[in-house]
């Protein structure tokens, strides 16, 4: 028995979600088909971005979250700054040497540099909660960053990234100028820095897409396209949604594991070679025998979705919130399961990102119900069970 939370399976999603409503018009369905991981994109006004980011959101981090790196960077004519150049200690109380500086980022800012705030999916809720629900749907992981850059300035030369994007134009305008790959679908260990030649001499030409985003539009561009963009006549914020797309190569790295991981166990692999061998000779022969037997067998069921629980993280969950729940709980209580928990329900174990749990036959019913996302009475699922997938942080209290 195998049981997944419905809307962490990508085969049981529906439209109507936030890749849909708010970033792209054609549907799904010819999206999936015609676009996702194949060209570029443009789509116009396509939402009002202001809940999800904003200028006030950005002095927000800067100036009042206490910040470190890496999650900003500061960029400027393609140069990356040195974050000693934009860090301060963090004053008394707290042994921090690595906070951002404020007044320094002000002055960068203000000489034509620009903010990169990386890892919003972690800093920044309503950014994070998008993030979540477009990994759900999309079946891969994303991550957020935002840009924001001065008037008639540019942070990065062309260049292409390792995953595919979503830009979401925020606030003011950028001219994005695309072009086409000169390496098709490069896997992350081939970043755009070992191809500068090609990228740059490719830049020359005539461009794919030559636009000015203006607050609304989104330009979505697989891994391998070219892009360069420059503010226009006013401040500029942008967000990026990086997605981390699993590829054939990525599941071959699991079975050549979950292959490997079997080899352990078969005692002529783990025999010596004959005294004195200065040459594979046949051994070659048997080993590529046995490592094809074991590809061959190998189940990598378990595995990829143990990577893929570790490439994200669970919703977010309030420490004496939770405690008031375990302490208050009742038949009249009412839980859900944790958004963003990968939980799945595999004979009787109970595997998700926080760990796993093992169940009783009778527990089963309960469990399964629980995994449907929906809010569960106490009474109905059982109290001791509840208690026990509440200190697990595995169900969350709904507020009444």
């Amino acid at each position: 028995m195998s049981t997944t939370r419905r809307d962490q399976d990508p085969d049981a999603l529906e439209s109507g979600g936030v890749l849909d409503s708010r970033l792209i018009k054609i549907g799904r369905e010819r999206f999936a088909g015609d676009v996702w991981g194949r060209t570029a994109l443009l789509t116009r006004g396509t939402s009002d971005f202001s809940d999800l980011f904003s200028a006030e959101a950005v002095d927000e981090l800067i100036s009042r979250r206490g910040l470190r790196t890496p999650f900003l960077r500061v960029a400027k004519g393609g140069t990356t700054f040195p974050d000693s150049s934009f860090t301060s200690p963090a004053g008394v109380g707290a042994t921090i040497s690595d906070q951002l500086d404020d007044t320094a980022l002000w002055r960068k800012f203000a000489d034509g540099a620009t903010l990169v705030l990386q890892a919003l999916h972690r800093t920044w809720e309503p950014v994070a909660d998008f993030s979540s629900r477009l990994s759900t749907e999309l079946g891969h992981p994303v991550q957020s960053n935002a840009y924001i850059t001065p008037p008639q300035n540019r942070g990065f030369d062309d260049h292409y990234d390792v995953h595919d994007v979503f830009v979401l134009q925020i606030e003011g305008t950028k001219r994005w100028i695309i072009h086409e790959p000169v390496h098709t679908d490069p896997l992350r260990d081939q970043p755009w820095t070992g191809r500068r030649s090609a990228v740059a001499e490719a830049a020359k030409g005539e461009a794919y897409i030559d636009t000015v985003l203006e607050p609304g539009d989104v330009l979505y561009l697989p891994r391998g396209w070219l892009h360069a963009a420059q503010a226009q006549g006013e401040v500029s914020i942008h967000l990026t949604l990086g997605i981390h797309s699993w590829t054939r190569y990525a599941l071959a790295e699991q079975l050549a594991q979950a292959a490997l991981a079997a080899l352990c166990d078969d005692p002529e692999m783990r025999r010596t070679l004959p005294l004195g061998v200065d040459g594979p000779n046949g051994e070659i022969d048997v080993v590529r025998g046995r490592l094809a037997a074991a590809l061959a067998e190998a189940d990598t069921t378990a595995l990829f979705h143990r990577t893929r629980r570790g490439q994200g993280r669970p919703a977010p969950l309030g420490p004496l919130a939770q405690l008031a729940a375990v302490d208050g709980l009742s038949p009249e209580s009412v839980v859900r399961l944790r958004d963003a928990l990968e939980a799945r329900l595999e004979g009787r174990r109970l595997t998700t990102r926080v760990g796993w749990l093992d169940f009783p036959d009778a527990d089963l019913p309960s469990v399964m119900c629980a995994l449907d996302g929906e809010n569960h009475a106490a009474g109905d699922l059982g109290v001791e069970l509840v208690e026990r997938l509440l200190r697990a942080g595995v169900l969350v209290p709904v507020e009444q």
